[in-house]
């Protein structure tokens, strides 16, 4: 279906990531809508036995992170990647401005509160990458998070990117397996979907005039993104550069690489030892004599 669609979306892991080398939109061949339908459908099938099976296995946990510019599709993604997965082995948050809770915290707190346990997928929509996007956009923003010591614009981003990767390598060691998502959309798409957002009244809630506001640092946030994708994209945690523009080729994207990661894991159904056998027999020599019994 889609021809080495990892290694296509995969950020390197030696710093050379550049935003304009890659493109927002996908330059192959892109499926009917019959097609991306039919796609997806079988993805989302496989995710779902795969889920069955990580949840049975209870050795890993899967922690998807969607990061993007407004507008992207990352709750439409989200939504549709996730949509044939059983709802008990799945759990979806949502990171906005902090609380003033979390503002009492490290910048690490909020999230490693949310992570996934063991046998279930996790997904954050903005996660702790918002410290170094957004806040490195807005750096007045660190003023309300009491840092316990004087700060350097100059050396304070790195150090966030040292405990991110530190933070990351940590989770998979002990068995997170970690997929960041950056959704790569145009500033051209982007104002085609607010538009929309403005023009269709079913889609006015969607709007927010900060929405324009933010607009206004597409080239700082573009800055912020290519710094924080190369410092953090490691092997056992990589970054994929999706394109956005077309929304449909994003979310198979995203599944197919989801389904292949699973692939990889080797993932089973537990087998039990002989005195768990053992055990299991006399239960169904039990079960049977309870039926034959209740025939009189």
């Amino acid at each position: 279906m889609f021809e080495a669609v990892e290694s296509s979306f995969l950020v390197p892991f030696d710093g050379t990531f550049s935003i304009k080398k890659v493109s927002t939109k996908h330059k192959g061949k892109v499926p009917s809508k019959k097609q991306y339908h039919k796609n997806l459908t079988k993805l989302i099938e496989k995710m779902s036995d795969y889920q069955r099976t990580l949840y049975a296995h209870d050795h890993h946990a899967i922690l998807l992170i969607f990061q993007a510019m407004d507008a992207a599709g990352k709750d439409s993604t989200i939504r549709a990647v996730t949509s044939g997965i059983n709802p008990a082995g799945c759990q979806v948050f949502s990171f906005k401005q902090p609380s003033s809770r979390e503002l009492e915290h490290d910048f690490l707190w909020r999230t490693t509160r949310c992570l996934p346990e063991r046998g279930r997928i996790g997904i954050f929509n903005r996660s702790y990458y918002e410290e170094v996007l957004v806040v490195r956009v807005h750096p007045e923003y660190l003023q309300s998070q009491r840092l316990s010591e004087p700060y350097n614009l100059k050396s304070i981003w790195k150090e966030r990117f040292e405990s991110i990767r530190e933070h990351e390598q940590h989770l998979a060691r002990n068995g997170t397996v970690i997929l960041k998502f950056w959704l790569n959309v145009s500033k051209k798409e982007q104002k085609r979907r607010f538009l929309s957002r403005i023009e269709v009244p079913e889609k006015n809630w969607k709007f927010s005039s900060g929405d324009i506001k933010e607009r206004g640092y597409w080239n700082e946030y573009m800055g912020a993104y290519e710094q924080a994708v190369n410092a953090t994209s490691r092997p056992w945690a990589p970054w994929y550069a999706i394109p956005a523009d077309h929304k449909p080729f994003m979310r198979l994207a995203v599944a197919e690489i989801l389904v292949k990661t699973f692939e990889r894991l080797g993932l089973r159904y537990p087998k039990l030892n002989k005195s768990e056998q053992a055990e299991l027999e006399q239960m169904r020599l039990l079960l049977e004599q309870e039926s034959a019994y209740s025939r009189f």
